[in-house]
């Protein structure tokens, strides 16, 4: 089945969706299909089912009766059946709509966490109605939907009920740098990376301000004020609400600080739980409670996998955290204008310096296998020592190859990346006793040299070196 002209992309997603849904195997079928807020979740999931005459219900926070009773209107409403369905229990309600033909189409029930928070047993009753079907050699197709990514990620894991049962696990992640900018329509690539560092690759948020976008970086400034700085618009509070919505989050105002540790550069445990006044073990809870939201991702030191550092996985809410948060109760009385003023030298380092160079790591996972020699095993930053010197060099991108036992680890790249900076010849002298000092205990025969800068780079920078600009990212 093609996919509706109204989705913007998703093309991977649409065709793993409309093989569950055309797919005929005698046998039940369960999927999974995860994702956080505003990625377009309920916009696929509704086009399939109606694509494929499925049933589509979506959950709302309710208790379980009146939950049920609007699961039974929805389907009554798809079957058409001459007067309202009513049931008791959920065993009772699933039940019923494993009974229904295979040709009825996929069964799609959207935010699934509302329906497990109030009703645990949930997930059981799906898991001994779909080993009956299976033992009956029933053909129903059951798509589990939702939201809160610690929940989702936890259906088919370790011991849970639906472990073992699916057949498709989904993730609608947010659209990569290069798509968000063809999404907002923006040619400028320096004016890209400036939105995307704000609104990162989200959909929804497009919507949220009428589709008003930048049209020039000297506008940028413009349209912040009248979109995410101003207290009219949705995406003003968007940020907040992000954090509030995870059920697993009990005291907003500790994750808000522990967000905040991390986007003000504070990236190791013990550097966050000093930012906020905890013992480090006291926040090993929040920090797995955020990592499973999707809002902090944490990433080993290529070089020292003992060491791992944390980065704030959405845009929004680091530019909330660095430049909103500070001075809150300025913007809600109107006075954008100044808190922005005081804010754009910590906007340029703290949120457009740090996602330039996770937009440089993408960049290098999706590069061609010619750019570094061959494909990427590993991409990742990491800390060199240069004892010599007793100094350390940090090393923004590091490209290495896939690991080949009983050999030294190959690094095919070593680079760094700047977003305000003019990049010359220093840079590269740095990279280059990187290098040689990790020659030492890997194969650096062939590795590339790269600097990244979204400002240029000096006249007599080293043409040995690969250069990567603005363009280059975005071609």
């Amino acid at each position: 089945m093609e996919k509706p002209e109204r989705i913007f992309a998703r093309d991977a997603e649409w065709g793993h969706l409309s093989r569950f849904a055309a797919g005929s195997h005698g046998r039940p079928q369960l999927g999974v299909i995860s994702g956080r807020r505003r990625q377009g979740k309920t916009y696929l999931v509704e086009s399939l089912a109606e694509q494929f005459n499925g049933l589509y219900f979506g959950a709302t926070e309710a208790m379980e009766t009146e939950s049920l009773a609007l699961f039974a209107a929805a389907l009554s409403t798809h079957i058409g059946t001459p007067s309202p369905l009513r049931f008791d229990s959920w065993d009772e309600a699933v039940r019923y709509l494993f009974a229904l033909p295979g040709s009825a189409g996929p069964l799609v029930i959207d935010e699934f966490p509302y329906l497990s928070k109030v009703s645990p047993a949930l997930p059981s009753i799906f898991q001994r109605e779909i080993d009956r079907a299976a033992t009956a050699g029933q053909d129903v197709k059951l798509l589990l939907c939702g939201s809160v990514m610690s929940v989702m990620g936890g259906l088919l894991s370790g011991t849970a009920p639906l472990r073992g049962r699916a057949t498709l696990e989904l993730v609608v992640k947010p659209f990569d740098y290069r798509l968000a900018r063809e999404f907002w329509e923006v040619e400028d690539p320096k004016l890209a990376v400036l939105l995307h560092s704000v609104v990162g690759g989200t959909p929804a948020y497009r919507g949220f301000v009428n589709g008003d976008g930048p049209d020039s970086v000297d506008r940028f400034d413009d349209w912040l004020l009248r979109t995410v700085l101003s207290p009219a618009s949705p995406l003003f509070r968007e940020a907040r609400y992000l954090l509030e919505e995870e059920m697993e989050v009990r005291d907003a105002a500790l994750y808000h600080s522990v967000l905040a540790a991390v986007a003000n550069g504070n990236s190791t445990r013990g550097g966050i739980a000093n930012y906020i006044g905890r013992k480090a073990t006291d926040i090993g809870h929040h920090l797995v409670v955020l990592e499973d939201s999707g809002l902090l991702r944490r990433q080993q030191d290529v070089f020292r996998p003992g060491r791992s550092v944390y980065q704030v996985a959405e845009p929004l809410v680091v530019f909330y955290q660095v430049v909103m948060r500070p001075q809150w109760g300025l913007l809600e009385s109107g006075r954008a204008q100044n808190v922005w003023e005081a804010a754009r030298s910590r906007f340029s380092a703290q949120v457009a310096g740090p996602h330039f160079e996770q937009v440089c790591r993408d960049f290098a996972m999706l590069a061609p296998p010619a750019l570094f020699g061959e494909l990427p095993g590993e991409i990742g930053a990491g800390v060199v020592s240069d004892r010599t010197r007793r100094g350390q060099i940090e090393i923004d991108m590091v490209v290495l190859a896939a690991a080949v036992p009983g050999e030294r680890r190959r690094i095919l790249s070593l680079g760094e990346a700047k977003w305000g900076d003019v990049m010359d010849q220093r840079h590269v002298d740095r990279l280059r006793r990187a290098k040689e000092i990790l020659a030492h205990d890997y194969d650096t025969s062939d590795t590339v040299l790269a600097c990244y800068s979204g400002a240029g780079f000096a006249p007599d920078i080293d043409p040995a070196v690969l250069t990567i600009g603005l363009e280059q990212l975005y071609g």
